[in-house]
């Protein structure tokens, strides 16, 4: 049978927010499995801010995307083709399959989808790493007791929303920070946050002095920059700072900004904490099966904004991610 396989392929490192230039669009014959191998049609793709951060030649917890490479990104597809014994025809898995229609493996760091825990994209939003950053980073690392103060950055996208709602089952007081009255509106009024800072709207350390007048216990923190700065001055005694990601700080042209407040963790007695979500891949299954658990019961509520069109939106769709379009999990249904 023959296939065509479209992928997209970054072709420059971007300076400051990518542009539809830094990739090239290519259409080729699918490739063939050889011994041990099988192929996938790949029919969901996630987006994620992290990608930006893939695309800079600099030491991180990945090595970068190669310039001629398939961009880099995680997805959902089903094997249409297989030569290993593993891997049957039919199956549905996950993996880092690029952003490509069809995709070729060995089946390293491959897993099987599990649908009767849901549907194909919520394995890629609360079922996949958006999920799984959520609970670990929030329970292992943030440790919240009940009565707390949490707080979260970036509090209406995948990751965010997530948190917020793992740390209301938790017994928690939780504050999101997003931007915009329509998000802050969701966070409250949907998704049971109990208070919401609109960072496009005054001041941020302001708002969080009003909304957590004893100080902030656990800060989740996918942001980065100004408002990292901000929250760090409200920090209560012994609080715990969650590095999970920068979002703001992946497309400046000026390189990172490092958090000016950092002398507020002796203060407080305090500290922060990054992590990276592989450390923890022994106890996926555990995170999987809770979450989908409190999903069922509607303790959690995910939103997911499929962007549809196929492999030829990709740009459009990380673009849109960047802008702030989005509400919760971003993917592309190819």
């Amino acid at each position: 049978m023959s296939r065509i396989n479209a992928q997209y392929r970054l072709t420059a490192r971007p300076v400051g927010l990518p542009a539809v230039s830094d990739f090239q669009y290519v259409e080729e014959p699918a490739p063939q499995p050889g011994e041990g191998e099988f192929l996938v049609q790949v029919e969901h793709v996630s987006i994620d801010p992290a990608m930006r951060s893939w695309m800079n030649e600099v030491r991180s917890y990945v090595p970068p995307v190669a310039l001629g490479e398939v961009m880099r990104a995680a997805g959902i597809g089903r094997v249409v083709e297989s030569r290993h014994p593993g891997h049957p025809v039919g199956a549905v898995v996950s993996g880092t399959f690029g952003v490509q229609r069809y995709a070729v493996t060995d089946g390293l760091d491959v897993g099987t989808v599990d649908l009767s825990l849901g549907e194909a994209p919520l394995h890629l939003g609360v079922l996949g790493f958006s999920g799984l950053t959520a609970y670990f980073g929030l329970l292992d690392v943030g440790r919240p007791r009940p009565g707390e103060t949490v707080v979260v950055s970036a509090a209406a996208g995948s990751v965010g929303a997530l948190v917020g709602q793992i740390a209301k089952i938790r017994g928690c007081r939780v504050i999101g920070i997003a931007g915009g009255p329509g998000k802050c509106r969701h966070l409250v009024e949907e998704l049971g946050f109990d208070g919401a800072v609109d960072y496009k709207s005054g001041s941020v350390r302001a708002q969080v002095r009003d909304l957590a007048p004893q100080g902030v216990d656990v800060f989740f923190d996918n942001v980065g920059g100004d408002v990292l700065d901000d929250v760090l001055t409200r920090l209560a005694r012994g609080a715990r700072v969650v590095i999970s990601g920068a979002v703001s700080q992946y497309n400046s042209a000026q390189g990172v900004k490092g958090p000016s407040n950092y002398m507020q963790l002796l203060v407080s007695r305090a500290s922060m904490t990054g992590f990276v979500i592989f450390d923890y891949a022994a106890r996926y299954g555990e995170a999987r099966a809770q979450l989908a658990d409190w999903l069922r019961s509607g303790q959690l509520e995910e939103r997911t904004h499929v962007v549809t069109g196929g492999v030829e939106r990709f740009p459009e769709a990380l673009l849109g991610l960047f802008a702030g379009e989005n509400t919760g999990k971003t993917v592309l249904a190819l």
